[in-house]
């Protein structure tokens, strides 16, 4: 199931009878209402949210006198869709940097929230624009914290800076300065976390807050916990006064409450949103786009920034002179796969296109490592010139790729199958006789 796929499933439902029809009643959208605010609060949506949204959508859908029009129900989504974006902050809130580098970023959050993990891939985005990052050991309490820091700066090649058990606000002080004197442009302070909030936890925060002065601090949850993660975020930042939320298992979440509930709730933006464990897998928050995704109605830029950070323009254009002089071969369709997983979850890319996701409702979708690694060693147990040329593997050659690859004969008719489908998808895609619906 994909990112929001339960709610989005269910706002799909309630929607499902006004669409195609002319004008609406207003028994009509009062009835579509009820549905949609059943399915926000099995979303585990903040209850007073609910309340309001469902007020403020009905107010507009009846207050603009839109019941009367041809398109009424395609007016009525539009307003569902402004008012999500709305609840959800209206723009991407981006990174504050400060004025004179480095610039400190304060991390925190409970225990199990991804928070360290997180400073690896907030690390590893800034890298990507050109940034000098430090990390910061300040976890002193929890048994291997400073080396799972450690562990994470080996992975995103980032220095990170420590000094044992001593005290978290001399160790962030020591780090800043330290970051100072040696160009660095960005520190990346990761706090202590607790399995509950308590004073002791929020005043070692405060103290820290205090010493360095960190241009945002970012208070990490977890989306899985729900309405536990808005109570969380309301109180850190009654209690730190945070900048910003960040996301995590938002992938392993398909209901979306603390998405649709942390900015009206506590006033601040979600930031970046986790979509699975690796250190790429991280996204800006962009309320337009996610509302998008809610109603089930694609996200073409993400999509597209997904692609071009997967492959690139080279490789692109590589790729489109091959499929227009038609020597797509077995070598190019496994760089393919390989491009399409570092894109992530398969399931997730194609509920970004508009219109198909509710036509592959139901399908698994889910990137098979195992299937990926079998399409690998088949392709790998070819010659040059039968990945070149697929139309000479024949019976003789099939159980020969099958014996040195340890798969089967079908398994190779299966690869051969899938690649001339794909190939030619590809060939009409870019002839231009079909267009992916956006």
């Amino acid at each position: 199931m994909a990112i929001f796929g339960n709610l989005s499933e269910k706002l799909n439902h309630a929607f499902s009878k006004l669409k195609n029809r002319g004008a609406l009643t207003e028994l009509e959208i009062k009835e579509a209402m009820r549905k949609v605010r059943i399915a926000l609060l099995e979303a585990d949506v903040n209850f007073v949210v609910v309340k309001e949204f469902i007020k403020a959508v009905s107010e507009k859908a009846v207050g603009e006198n839109i019941l009367k029009g041809l398109d009424a129900s395609q007016q009525v989504i539009k307003i569902v869709n402004e008012e999500l974006i709305r609840l959800m902050g209206s723009k991407h809130a981006k990174l504050e940097v400060s004025d004179k580098p480095p610039t400190v970023y304060m991390m925190c959050g409970l225990q199990g929230s991804g928070k360290t993990t997180m400073c690896g891939k907030i690390s590893n985005l800034l890298q990507k624009e050109g940034k000098k990052v430090l990390l910061v050991a300040c976890d002193i309490y929890r048994p291997a914290a400073i080396k799972q820091l450690q562990v994470v700066g080996e992975k995103v090649k980032a220095e990170v800076f420590e000094r044992g058990q001593a005290n978290p606000v001399k160790t962030a002080a020591e780090a800043v300065e330290y970051a100072t004197k040696n160009a660095f442009d960005t520190v990346i302070i990761d706090t202590a976390g607790r399995l509950h909030i308590d004073e002791e936890l929020m005043a070692e925060l405060r103290a820290i807050k205090d010493k360095v002065k960190p241009k945002e601090v970012l208070l990490v949850v977890d989306a899985m916990l729900g309405q536990d993660s808005v109570n969380v975020a309301d109180t850190f930042n009654k209690e730190i006064d945070i900048t910003g939320v960040i996301l995590t298992k938002l992938d392993g979440d398909t209901r979306g409450g603390a998405a649709l509930s942390i900015k009206a709730i506590c006033g601040k933006p979600i930031k970046y949103v986790g979509i699975g464990e690796k250190m790429g897998d991280i996204e800006p928050f962009h309320p337009d786009r996610m509302a998008s995704r809610i109603l089930g109605m694609g996200d073409v830029l993400t999509l597209i920034e997904k692609a071009q950070s997967a492959i690139s323009e080279q490789d692109a254009l590589k790729l489109a002179k091959k499929l227009k002089e038609r020597t797509f071969d077995l070598e190019d369709y496994l760089e393919q796969i390989s491009n399409m997983k570092k894109m992530g979850n398969l399931a997730d890319i194609m509920n970004m296109i508009p219109g198909l996701s509710s036509k592959l409702k139901g399908a698994d979708l889910n990137v098979d490592e195992k299937q990926i690694e079998k399409v690998k060693a088949i392709i790998l147990s070819m010659t040059p010139e039968e990945r070149a040329n697929p139309e000479i593997i024949k019976g003789s050659r099939r159980k020969r790729i099958a014996a040195g690859s340890g798969t089967t004969v079908q398994d190779v008719n299966r690869l051969l199958n899938q690649f001339e489908q794909t190939k030619a998808m590809m060939k009409q895609f870019s002839s231009g006789k079909r267009r992916f619906p956006f």
